[in-house]
C-alpha cells in the first residue's frame, strides 16, 4: 500500500536559531531525520512504496536519500576492504519525489500527486512529523471492514494547559472548576490517514485536506476515526523535538517497532 508523506511545509514552530533552510522532517532524531523514523514505521508493517510531497527545503530530502548511508543505523563487517551489512533499512523501498510547491496547503499537495495513488483501492498518508506505536495494519483492516472513504488516527489532547469554568457575568468572574485539557472528552487529529479514491475525488485547487475534504466526508458519514491511547508524539515544535531526542538517547523509543524485531540478513 502506497504511503504519501506531506513534507513540504516551513515548520516555523520548530525554529530555534539553527539552519532555517532545513525542512522540519529533516530535523535529526538520533542519527536519522524525523522522516526516516516515520518511513521505518510504515516499512515495519510492510508498506514500502513512498510518495514524498516536497516543497520548502525539498533539496535536503532529495540529497539525503541520494547519498543514503546504510552503515549509519545498521551493523556491518568490513572484510577484505568491502563492507558487508548485517541489516539494511531501505534496500527494498520505492521512493517517488514530487515537487508540490512551496506554499501549497496539504490538500493541494495530495492533488498534485494524485496520479501516483488514484489506481489503488487504498493508500496511506501522513504529515511526516508525528511518531506513534499505533497498530497500523489493524487500523487498515477496520477501515476496510467499515467501508469508510477515509480514516484518521485520533488521540486524546496533548496540551499541558488547563481549562477553567466560570460563573456567568461580565468582567472578573469566579472560577468554579479547573480541568486539564488532556482530561476533556475530546479527540485530536493524530495525522495518520487511511484513504480511498473517494477522498481524492473531493480535492479541489488549494484545498485543505482536513477542513475541506475530511469535513465533507464527515458530513457524509464516511469518515472514521481510530482511537489510539498508546504512544503518540508530534515533533511540531522545538520543545517537542527536544523531548523526543532525550527519549531516544535514553533508549525510550516506543515508536521504533522495528527495533524489537531486528534480525541479521540471511
Amino acid at each position: 500500500m502506497k504511503v504519501v508523506l506531506f513534507c513540504g511545509g516551513y515548520g516555523m514552530r520548530m525554529r530555534n536559531g539553527s539552519d532555517d533552510t532545513i525542512p522540519k522532517p529533516m530535523q535529526l532524531l538520533g542519527p536519522r531525520p524525523l522522516i526516516w523514523h516515520v518511513m521505518r514505521y510504515y516499512a515495519h508493517f510492510g508498506h514500502t512504496e513512498f510518495v514524498l510531497c516536497l516543497g520548502y527545503g525539498g533539496e535536503h530530502i532529495k540529497n539525503y536519500f541520494l547519498t543514503y548511508q546504510e552503515t549509519v543505523s545498521n551493523d556491518f563487517v568490513i572484510r577484505n576492504g568491502k563492507v558487508e551489512l548485517l541489516q539494511t533499512d531501505i534496500s527494498d523501498w520505492s521512493i517517488t519525489f514530487v515537487d508540490t510547491g512551496t506554499e501549497s496547503p496539504i490538500g493541494e499537495r495530495l492533488r498534485r500527486v494524485r496520479k501516483f495513488v488514484e489506481d489503488d483501492e487504498y493508500f496511506l498518508a501522513n504529515y511526516a512529523d508525528v511518531l506513534t506505536d499505533a497498530p497500523l495494519n489493524d487500523i487498515i483492516d477496520e477501515v476496510k471492514a467499515a467501508g469508510a472513504a477515509a480514516s484518521m488516527l485520533i488521540v486524546p489532547p496533548q496540551s499541558s494547559f488547563h481549562c477553567v469554568d466560570i460563573d456567568a457575568g461580565e468582567g472578573a468572574a469566579k472560577i468554579t472548576g479547573i480541568t486539564p485539557v488532556s482530561r476533556l472528552p475530546i479527540w485530536e487529529n493524530g495525522g495518520y490517514f487511511v484513504m480511498t479514491s473517494k477522498a481524492l475525488d473531493l480535492l479541489t485547487e488549494n484545498c485543505d485536506l482536513v477542513e475541506d475534504v475530511c469535513a465533507r466526508l464527515a458530513d457524509e458519514g464516511t469518515l472514521y476515526g481510530y482511537k489510539h491511547l498508546g504512544f503518540w508524539k508530534p515533533a511540531d515544535t522545538f520543545k517537542e523535538r527536544a523531548e523526543l531526542e532525550a527519549a531516544y538517547r535514553n533508549g525510550d523509543r516506543p515508536w521504533a517497532l522495528w527495533e524489537r524485531e531486528k534480525a541479521p540478513l540471511a
